[in-house]
């Protein structure tokens, strides 16, 4: 007996859930470090100017087309493809399935620190203080495991939920959180001594120090803190209804996805030159360099908190919606029950993150690739599975689905889609494009 899918209880619950999966730790971890290494303000005219002409676009293609399949990854391209295409829903959900793998590991630190934050560890301590902290922290062989058991039991109590019951209620307080701590912290931030030199250096471009690197750097932070290729807007947008404004809304998670990121660079870049760091400190901003800085912040142990809580609210929202890519694949095409889905896939992902975090510290000399287990997964999965997948995306809607796909956006008089031409044009051509350079970028890199 069919059992009929589940649907979102409201418009703002897809849009919050939505935005939720978006946002993650690519927008508040990667972001602001990545405009930090490439020249600041130039760099965020570049990367808005992605999001616009082809970023959208991929949006609306992956929510569309599980929306009109009302299907899993695998099932959408299946029903909608033909012979051949489920490979493409295949790999989003593999690719899913991967970054989870160590997505938990990092997405424990975030919870680590919140601790470390409350009992005020980075009390006095300077840059190289806090550096050895952070590594004998991820060297440790039972810690950071602990921590990242902990956030797959929230993962997992999440989903078990279900879309409106779960997934929904859950974004429904979480973002709105996310974005008071954001705002409070970026007003904390700009207000501090020297910071306006931070908000000159993120906001006023400074074109000189623009090359080929930042605009490939760019388009893939556009790309993947929009959480294409993966799988994870399809399996959303199949729990649309068909009366929904789909380019309208898909246009409100876009633009509440970007608005995390600008407002995660006033919250880091302005309190990193307040306290006289660099800015291009790298991936390890966060959680080597920023713990210094708010050390030196009156009350800065409580902006830190808070920092981290937001960090950890960020990692979840985007985690929740990467398992119920998985999730919808098994209850659709395999049958299981949603707690078995749920709760299996939650014991394989840590069982395969008890290695990938042992290879920040005791089997750190285990490479692949003269690449560490998490740092492999992550270049597999953000260089080679995500841009494959979305290029897929872009030419499956583009040219396999075509006019079709405009015909769909149309299924409800309060649905419209602007020029839609050049929405098509942008899938068959530049989105394609803009993903081949990532790849390129990506393996020369």
């Amino acid at each position: 007996m069919s059992v009929a899918r589940e649907h979102w209880g409201s418009r703002l619950g897809f849009i919050m859930a939505s935005a939720g999966s978006a946002v993650g730790l690519g927008n508040v971890w990667k972001f602001p470090y990545m405009a930090g290494e490439n020249g600041g303000g130039a760099f965020l005219i570049i990367y808005l100017g992605c999001v616009v002409f082809f970023g959208l676009s991929l949006v609306i293609a992956e929510l569309l087309i599980g929306r009109m399949a009302q299907s899993n990854p695998v099932g959408a391209f299946r029903t909608l493809g033909g012979r051949g295409w489920p490979a493409v829903g295949a790999m989003g959900v593999l690719t899913a399935f991967i970054i989870l793998s160590f997505y938990i590991v990092v997405a424990g630190w975030t919870l680590a620190y919140i601790l470390f934050m409350g009992e005020n560890t980075f009390g006095g301590v300077d840059i190289e203080q806090s550096t050895k902290i952070f590594t004998s922290f991820i060297a440790s062989p039972v810690q950071p495991l602990v921590y990242a058991a902990i956030f797959t039991v929230l993962m997992v109590g999440v989903v078990l939920g279900g879309v409106a019951s779960g997934i929904e209620r859950a974004s429904k307080w979480l973002m709105p959180l996310l974005f008071v701590l954001l705002i409070v912290l970026a007003i904390r931030a700009v207000t501090l001594p020297g910071a306006g030199e931070g908000v000159d250096f993120y906001l006023m471009p400074d074109w000189s120090r623009v090359t080929a690197s930042t605009w490939g750097g760019a388009i893939s932070q556009a790309f993947f803190s929009l959480s294409l290729g993966m799988g994870a807007m399809l399996t959303y947008g199949s729990y649309m209804s068909r009366e929904q404004n789909l380019p309208r809304d898909a246009s409100l998670v876009v633009g509440l996805d970007t608005l995390v990121a600008l407002l995660a660079g006033l919250v880091i870049l302005p309190a990193v030159f307040s306290a006289g760091m660099e800015p291009s400190a790298g991936a390890g901003l966060t959680f080597m360099t920023l713990p210094t800085v708010f050390a030196q912040m009156p009350a800065g142990e409580i902006f830190g908190l808070a920092f981290f809580i937001l960090l950890a609210i960020a990692a979840l929202t985007s985690a929740v919606s990467l398992l119920e890519v998985v999730v919808s694949y098994l209850v659709d095409d395999k049958g299981l029950s949603r707690f078995a889905a749920a709760a299996g896939t939650g014991i394989v992902i840590f069982i395969i993150a008890i290695p990938i975090s042992l290879s920040q510290g005791i089997w750190k000399e285990n490479t692949i690739a003269g690449m560490t287990f998490l740092d492999f997964a992550d270049f597999v999965t953000a260089h080679v599975m995500m841009p494959v997948g979305g290029l897929l995306i872009a030419l499956f809607v583009g040219w396999r689905l075509g006019p079709r796909a405009v015909e769909a956006l149309k299924s409800h008089p309060e649905q419209h889609l602007p020029l839609a031409g050049l929405w098509l044009f942008v899938l068959r051509f530049l989105a394609p494009a803009g993903i081949a350079w990532i790849l390129v970028q990506g393996f020369f890199e």
